[in-house]
């Protein structure tokens, strides 16, 4: 096969790749699931093994084939996913004639990432000058296997000593710089960021490193303790995990993750065989760290330090997960500030810990509690209305019961009376609405009816026989939408030739395969026109396009214009007689 992208979804089925992403169930001919890309009770996305295409007909309305379906699941550039799918159906690339232009760059910037992880990782176990930071990670009980597991290593304390090294990799200052691994001076001038700090490299979910973190082992009092990657083409702070690349399958297999705030609190567990966790980037657990979790798992459990921040952090990620509907729960160590303190305290007490997490709501209760621990009414008053705001994001009403009512336990109080304190807490934080203008109903399923049809032409193993039901009633010009009366007349075009759905495909010009792909899909996700009558979606479709000609001729018209008038006559005689076959159907 000459095109080695179309050798690779040859050899690549697509119901067997995506299933080992996302559970797909059978519905006729294709396949259906929930969307792996936004929010959805009902599955809109929509796969076909006949074409190896998939599109999604919920919010975020994407769509296309194996490889961009890894793009999207990587969030990766259109050569990354054809280079892991090449390298998975045994394809060489070497015919590939095209640019990606970003994945230069992120390559680019990856690569020098790993050079500057190599220097550092020597700095740190061939000289003298990471001996400081090698007796660090003895005291923190680090072991060997574990620095060298992770690639840890050490920035020395100089001005350019990396910057050196890389120019000699043949490396511009301006392509380090792109890395933040460099700060440039006010003059111009580029030094290296990182200078006498222990160095973590961050990965992403491929092992590619992406980043690093640097915590302080020699420099002043006011310097901060830790020091991270700036933002960068590859390195984005919401996005990342500490270790997910060593983490993930732990976290499939076990079905939950442990969530942590640092490195350490990452690394100990994982040196004591607590292989399912990672560590937030930044200060709060964010949404799209746990859209990322999501893909291995639907439950998180925060384990967080065990301060004031630390509650913090895991009240600031309820309302995501709520959002994503994942199962939350919360550890806390009552003998150590930390996850990395804790296991090297008591690894047994760590290990039961770890088995019996406190749901995040009763983890809130029990702080608030604390907060106020009086049995007066105003004590009463500040946990109610504190603990409202949490229970009124609850989707689940079986959740939300259970929390109603033991809240309303706690309190002394009604259900009633708690339920009416979450509606007036809700109101208060309920963010301002601005409406919309309404979309036209009637144009809106004037489209939806076209591309209904036209899918169900599509799909049927005989179109042309279908084609002819439909296309007595209708004409190609009743079909408003470009695309659509283009894919038509080239459908049509190709009449005698008795072509299936995939030569119809490869006739159509590369603009107009991607509505095609998305109207041959459209029918197996439409359970409202599926239950309808097959007629009367016809003369619907009939009658709106017969309206909206009268109505552009009378908008159109000039006074006295016989032609105009004969036409819309005829055009209401025929409207008459649709609405007819309307009434009687």
């Amino acid at each position: 096969m000459d095109n080695p992208i179309e050798e690779i979804k040859s050899k690549i089925d697509i119901i067997e790749f995506l299933s080992s992403y996302i559970d797909l169930k059978k519905t006729g001919r294709n396949f259906k699931a929930i969307c792996p890309f936004h929010q959805e009770k009902t599955p809109s996305f929509v796969i076909s093994p006949e074409r190896q295409i998939w599109h999604c007909f919920g919010a975020c309305q994407e769509g296309g084939d194996i490889i961009k379906f890894l793009m999207k699941w990587e969030n990766i550039t259109f050569y990354e996913a054809l280079r892991e799918l090449a390298q998975k159906a045994g394809v060489k690339l070497k015919q590939v004639d095209f640019e990606d232009k970003t994945w230069k760059r992120k390559e680019k910037i990856i690569e020098i990432n790993s050079l500057a992880a190599n220097f550092f990782a020597y700095v740190l176990e061939k000289t003298a000058f990471g001996k400081k930071a090698m007796d660090y990670l003895a005291l923190r009980k680090i072991n060997q296997k574990t620095v060298r597991n992770f690639q840890l290593g050490y920035a020395p304390v100089s001005w350019h000593s990396l910057l050196d090294f890389l120019v000699k990799k043949k490396f511009t200052a301006s392509d380090i710089g792109e890395t933040g691994l460099l700060v440039k001076g006010d003059r111009g001038n580029y030094y290296d960021r990182f200078r006498g700090r222990l160095m973590f490299p961050i990965k992403d979910l491929r092992g590619n490193i992406i980043g690093f973190s640097g915590r302080m082992i020699e420099g002043k009092d006011t310097e901060a303790k830790y020091v991270n990657t700036p933002e960068t083409p590859v390195y984005h702070k919401r996005e990342t995990l500490y270790g997910i690349d060593l983490a993930k399958e732990a976290i499939k297999k076990t079905g939950n993750v442990f969530l942590v705030e640092g490195e350490f609190d990452m690394i100990s567990p994982y040196q004591h065989g607590f292989e399912n966790f990672v560590a937030i980037k930044g200060s709060a657990v964010t949404r799209e760290q746990l859209m990322l979790l999501k893909r291995y798992t639907n439950r998180v459990t925060l384990t967080l330090d065990n301060d004031e921040a630390g509650e913090e952090a895991a009240k600031r990620g309820i309302e995501s997960a709520e959002e994503l509907e994942l199962e939350t729960q919360v550890v806390s160590f009552d003998f150590a500030k930390d996850p990395d303190e804790a296991i090297k305290a008591d690894p047994i007490q760590f290990k039961k810990t770890l088995e019996v997490p406190l749901p995040i709501y009763d983890f809130i209760i029990t702080n608030l509690q604390k907060k106020y621990p009086g049995n007066d009414p105003y004590s009463k008053k500040k946990i109610g209305e504190e603990i409202s705001v949490y229970l009124g994001r609850i989707k689940n009403p079986i959740i939300k019961s259970h929390y109603v009512k033991k809240i309303a336990a706690i309190l002394d109080v009604t259900e009633n009376t708690i339920e009416s304190l979450i509606r007036t807490v809700k109101k208060k934080t309920k963010p301002p609405i601005y409406v919309k203008n309404k979309p036209d109903a009637s144009k809106e399923r004037y489209s939806l009816i076209q591309k209904y049809l036209l899918s169900l032409i599509f799909q049927s193993e005989t179109p042309y026989e279908i084609s002819e039901t439909i296309f007595s009633v209708l004409t190609v010009e009743d079909f408003d939408i470009p695309a659509y009366q283009k894919i038509l007349n080239i459908f049509f075009g190709l009449k005698d030739k008795k072509h299936g759905v995939k030569e119809i495909a490869a006739s159509l010009p590369e603009e107009l395969r991607p509505v095609f792909d998305e109207v041959y899909l459209y029918a197996d996700s439409q359970a409202t026109f599926s239950s309808e009558n097959l007629s009367r979606l016809i003369y619907q479709l009939k009658k709106y396009s017969l309206k909206k000609q009268i109505s552009g001729l009378l908008s159109g018209k000039k006074d006295e214009d016989a032609e105009s008038d004969n036409k819309i006559k005829e055009l209401n005689r025929a409207l008459n007689e649709v609405e007819k076959k309307l009434s009687a159907l």
